[in-house]
C-alpha cells in the first residue's frame, strides 16, 4: 500500500467501528469516520485522538447516513482530498427488529431496511472507492457475523443480510485481484447492537471491541489473502510463559 494511508470507517461513533478507527489512527492511518449521530461521532473522534495522543486532524468525522448517496459521495470526496483511500471498512450496520422475531413474523419493510443498510450501502460505497483502492493497492474490509453461515432462531433477517454481504465480498474478491477483500466475523462483543439482540440480558461477559483490534491490524499489516476470517483466529499468539518459578536456581 501507499505510505500515505487513508481509511474510511463507517459506523464509527461507538462499538467496533469506534475501536477500529482508534486502532487505525494509532498505527498511522488518516481516518475518515462516519455515523448518523453527529454529536456522538465528533465526541468519539476527539476522545480517540486524546486517548492515543494524536493530533485532532488524524480522525475526520463526517456525519451522515451511509444509505444516502450524497453522504457516500461526501466520504469519497473527503478521501480524495487526502490523496485517495487505501482502506474501506464497511462496519455500519443494523440488527433490524428487536427483539429478534422469527422469519414467519418478520415485517418485510424492516427486512428491506436491513438489506439497504447491511448490503446495498456497503456495495454502493465500495463502488465509489474502487478506483482509489485499485490504484493504491488497497483493501475492503466488511464486518460480518456467524449468523451469515449458521442457522440461529430469530436471526433470519440479520443473517440473511450478512449472507448476502458475504457473497458480494466473494464475488468482489474474484473480480478485483488488485484489491484485498476481507470479510471478518469479530465474534460476540459487548456492543449496543449485541445488547439489542438480547434485551434485558446481562452481556457483560462478552469482550469489549478493543480486545479484537490486534486481529484486524494483523490482517492489514500482513496483507493476508482475500477471504473470510474470524477475529479469534487472527489474534496474535500470546508470549510463552516460563513455568519455572523465579529464584529456583534453574539454569537458563
Amino acid at each position: 500500500m501507499s505510505t500515505a494511508r487513508v481509511a474510511i470507517v463507517t459506523g464509527a461513533s461507538r462499538g467496533l467501528g469506534r475501536a477500529l478507527a482508534g486502532g487505525l489512527a494509532a498505527t498511522g492511518y488518516q481516518v475518515i469516520t462516519d455515523a448518523r449521530d453527529g454529536v456522538a461521532l465528533r465526541s468519539a473522534a476527539a476522545e480517540l485522538c486524546a486517548t492515543h495522543d494524536l493530533p485532532v486532524s488524524r480522525v475526520l468525522p463526517l456525519a451522515g447516513d451511509v444509505t444516502d448517496p450524497a453522504h457516500r459521495a461526501d466520504l469519497a470526496a473527503a478521501a480524495a482530498d487526502l490523496g485517495g483511500a487505501t482502506l474501506l471498512v464497511n462496519n455500519a450496520g443494523t440488527l433490524g427488529v428487536s427483539p429478534l422475531p422469527a422469519l414467519a413474523r418478520y415485517p418485510t419493510t424492516d427486512l428491506l431496511s436491513s438489506f439497504e443498510v447491511n448490503v446495498i450501502a456497503p456495495i454502493a460505497l465500495t463502488q465509489l472507492m474502487l478506483p482509489d483502492l485499485r490504484s493504491r493497492g488497497g483493501a475492503v474490509l466488511s464486518i460480518t457475523s456467524d449468523a451469515a453461515v449458521e442457522a440461529y432462531a430469530g436471526w433470519g433477517g440479520y443473517g440473511a443480510a450478512k449472507a448476502a454481504l458475504e457473497q458480494a465480498c466473494r464475488v468482489l474478491a474474484a473480480e478485483e485481484p488488485a484489491v484485498r477483500v476481507w470479510w471478518v466475523d469479530p465474534g460476540d462483543l459487548r456492543t449496543l447492537m449485541h445488547q439489542q439482540a438480547y434485551p434485558g440480558e446481562d452481556i457483560s461477559d462478552r469482550p469489549l471491541p478493543e480486545t479484537v483490534i490486534p486481529a484486524f491490524l494483523r490482517l492489514m499489516t500482513e496483507r493476508l489473502p482475500s477471504g473470510r476470517y474470524r477475529a479469534a483466529d487472527l489474534m496474535p499468539p500470546r508470549p510463552a510463559v516460563d513455568p519455572t518459578p523465579p529464584g529456583t536456581g534453574a539454569s537458563r
